[in-house]
């Protein structure tokens, strides 16, 4: 006898740790589902929160400063750092 079984469908959390002036933006720390990479991220973020568009800031996965796409996993940690400058 075959049983099929069905599983339910996994949903993938991402973190979202916000700091400094990008607060003000977004609110307290956010957690999506579902997005697949950095780029994806931005573009939803972009889309919910007009005024991040033109803010510059830094983007770290997991505690590593990333520059380009990066394929988030589950619980990935992603914080969002206002950009900075040496002095």
């Amino acid at each position: 006898m075959l049983h099929l079984y069905r599983y339910p469908k996994l949903k993938m959390q991402i973190n979202i740790i916000i700091f400094g002036q990008l607060c003000d933006l977004l609110g307290e720390n956010l957690v999506l589902e579902n997005i697949a990479d950095t780029d994806s991220l931005t573009a939803i973020l972009n889309e919910k929160y007009p005024g991040l568009a033109d803010s510059k800031y830094m983007m770290a996965v997991d505690k590593k400063l990333v520059t380009g796409n990066t394929l988030l996993n589950n619980k990935s940690t992603v914080a969002l750092m206002p950009a900075f400058s040496g002095g």
